[in-house]
């Protein structure tokens, strides 16, 4: 008789080793009620309650702006719900069409394509971009997405992986392949979990210099950044030098998808040759719709950034004040290091049922072992009062937890910028 596999006991066994390692994840059930974000209602098994968000990629709000909102109802009623196919069959409606073209514009690029995501957008580009030049070698941030690893590995292209955000390796790596051979460089502008913002002036330099491509993953930027919300890239006055900008409309847009834009002939390579787009049915119109009203309000709108920055500015500097341990960001992105999986799970729990305030923790793969964080995202919504609210509850519950607060002596090793 054949062998009897239990199957099921060793998929239990992997989970409980999960759960040993305090590395399981648990879904938060949360609803947004329109207009009262960034306050939601969570929905447990011991009753519904309001608490405030404080770790959403919603970071303008803009997913209940009455803009977007009125954007998307109108679309719903002239039947733009779903696409009803992928872009080559039946899946491409005239709002996919304006949507590219704003994008476009946006970045001051000829062209523009859109995505269901951004980690399809990576996926499929990266996976062209480096399988279409004969012996291309792509060189990676060691900080890179997992979406852009996974793009640049179906690509089958060599790949050359430098130190995050250093300059000299980068050159040395591409000092070292022959001046012939096609190279693309390939990293981010906001590293989302570290808040730490890559040096774009020096790779565009180094990209003129030993001939290679640029090309910029701006999912945590854009709409937050530059004088239209095009990034830092823009911000900074380099968009124009970049090859390929690709973003996402499901974070400071408030939506959902992803996006590429470069020069025209590039961006038809990825239509035309990506498997990812090709077998993928396309962006909802109704998704789109949004989109539209939200790119549209965020290049003509300062309102939303500088307000965000003021509370991010607020933030980091009450939280440093107290004590907590705020990794080093100069971005939107405020890190709060706890070094232990287990630790972090117990805290997020205590500040979501004891004060009322979500705030997801962050453990392997995402960011390496010893280094587990919460998140923190303020955003233009969150008031003055939410703010203290929060730097209470984090010093009430990391004394409760006994975790250790930074003394003064030690505060230069977690000191950032207000």
């Amino acid at each position: 008789m054949p062998q009897t596999l239990d199957y099921n006991g060793q998929f239990g066994e992997r989970l409980a080793a999960l759960k040993r390692e305090g590395r399981y994840r648990v879904f938060t059930e949360l609803v947004r009620p329109a207009g009262e974000f960034p306050r939601v209602r969570w929905h447990s098994e011991s009753g519904s309650r309001q608490v405030v968000v404080w770790c959403s990629n919603d970071y303008l709000g803009m997913g209940h702006h009455p803009s977007v909102r009125r954007g998307m109802r109108a679309a719903i009623d002239e039947g733009a719900t779903g696409a009803g196919g992928t872009r080559n069959i039946g899946g491409t409606n005239s709002r996919h069409i304006e949507l590219e073209r704003l994008l476009a514009q946006l970045h001051g690029k000829e062209a523009a394509l859109t995505f269901a995501s951004g980690y399809t957008a990576n996926l499929a580009c990266l996976s062209v971009l480096g399988s279409i030049l004969p012996n291309t070698v792509i060189l990676s941030d060691g900080d890179n997405h997992n979406s852009m690893i996974e793009g640049i590995r179906r690509s089958g292209a060599d790949k050359l992986v430098f130190k995050h955000n250093c300059m000299k390796d980068l050159e040395a790596k591409l000092a070292a392949i022959p001046p012939g051979q096609p190279k693309l460089i390939a990293f981010e502008s906001v590293y989302s979990m570290s808040g730490n913002i890559s040096p774009i002036g020096k790779v565009v330099e180094l990209a003129k210099r030993y001939n290679a491509l640029t090309y910029i993953d701006e999912v945590h930027a854009v709409g937050m950044y530059g004088a239209k919300g095009g990034g830092v890239a823009e911000e900074l006055g380099f968009a124009d030098q970049i090859d390929v900008i690709q973003g996402t409309l499901g974070k400071a847009y408030g939506v959902q998808g992803g996006y590429v834009t470069g020069r025209a002939e590039a961006v038809d390579c990825i239509r035309s040759f990506g498997a990812a787009f090709i077998f993928s049915t396309s962006l909802a119109p109704v998704l789109a719709a949004g989109a539209i009203a939200s790119v549209s309000h965020l290049m003509n709108s300062q309102v939303e950034r500088l307000a965000q920055r003021d509370r991010v500015a607020r933030v980091k500097r009450l939280l440093t004040a107290a004590g907590i341990p705020v990794m080093p960001s100069v971005s939107h992105i405020v890190p709060v290091l706890i070094g232990d999986a287990v630790k972090a799970k117990r805290l997020s729990d205590h500040l979501l049922t004891r004060h009322g305030i979500y705030l997801q923790p962050i453990n392997y793969p995402t960011v390496p072992i010893g280094t587990e964080r919460l998140r923190i995202t303020p955003g233009p919504l969150h008031t003055d009062p939410m703010i203290d609210d929060l730097v209470t509850a984090l010093v009430a519950s990391f004394q409760t937890l006994d975790l250790p607060l930074v003394h003064t002596s030690q505060r230069e090793r977690f000191a950032v910028a207000a």
